[in-house]
């Protein structure tokens, strides 16, 4: 059972039968109280199913760094309106007493942008897509950091995709709220907007087109997305479409290991990424 707020019915739900009713209040009619989280383990996600994921890798032994790609591949099945596979990563990493950074965004492609006078660049479409860079970051951090095999990491967000997730409120909010910046490309309706419709809150939801390659990038340790199957579908898209990411782009991809900027503040070491990341101006 479910309760969130004020409540008129419950949500009853298994792994395999999940029955939303209708009359549900989402209002949250009582406040929360912040207090600290006193354990050896903690697994911070803007999505409880991501943290979830995370802390599983840790229960199985994992690393901090099994956990935060655990973490990182569910939010893109569970809360895509914020992160996807063509996202970037940046991390910081704290191992006995040395900090190391790992800059995994993506350059811009190489191809000259089709019909761009070098004004400003469009938020949307081929104009403003770079190299993907998360999924070679998730390897990286894996091949250094890693306790755990990286098909591991990449099998909750897996199952959630291939056998659906409950939408939470904030998340069905938003969604609702981009669909109108994506009427223009029938692709996102398709895998995101089935039959048009927005996700509902408590809506079950299936991604199974996103459940395929990310197994393929699991059994691959990302390959499948730099010079396998994936890169050659998105390079073929690309030039069918007139775009300017061309498969060498993707092949030419590497994260790169970096050295963090420091500054002392109150007797603490603070810690950012250098550029392109906008870590000197927090510091």
């Amino acid at each position: 059972q479910a309760w969130c707020g004020r409540w008129r019915e419950a949500i009853y739900y298994s792994a395999k039968d999940y029955v939303v009713t209708q009359s549900f209040d989402w209002i949250g009619a009582y406040p929360s109280r912040r207090t600290p989280v006193m354990a050896a383990s903690v697994v911070a996600a803007s999505q409880p199913l991501a943290a979830q994921a995370g802390l599983a890798m840790l229960a199985k032994g994992g690393s901090a760094a099994d956990a935060a790609i655990a973490a990182a591949a569910t939010l893109m099945v569970v809360e895509p309106v914020s992160s996807g596979l063509g996202a970037d990563a940046f991390a910081l990493v704290s191992q006995r007493g040395e900090v190391v950074g790992l800059n995994a965004s993506g350059r811009t492609p190489a191809r000259k942008i089709a019909n761009y006078d070098g004004g400003k660049i469009a938020d949307f479409g081929w104009p403003s897509v770079t190299i993907p860079g998360a999924v070679s970051g998730w390897v990286s951090l894996s091949e250094r950091f890693g306790k755990l095999p990286f098909a591991d990491l990449l099998a909750p967000a897996i199952r959630y995709a291939e056998e659906g997730f409950l939408v939470t409120p904030v998340v069905a909010r938003v969604w609702r709220g981009l669909k109108v910046q994506y009427l223009k490309f029938p692709e996102i309706l398709n895998c995101y907007y089935a039959e048009g419709a927005v996700p509902a809150p408590g809506a079950l939801m299936k991604l199974p087109v996103l459940a395929q390659s990310l197994r393929q990038i699991a059994a691959t340790k990302g390959q499948a997305l730099y010079c396998g199957e994936l890169a050659q579908r998105i390079s073929a898209y690309a030039q069918a479409t007139n775009g300017h990411l061309a498969m060498s782009d993707l092949a030419a991809h590497q994260a790169q290991w970096v050295t963090p900027l420091q500054i002392k503040y109150r007797g603490a070491t603070l810690y950012e990424m250098p550029p392109n990341s906008q870590g000197i101006a927090a510091l």
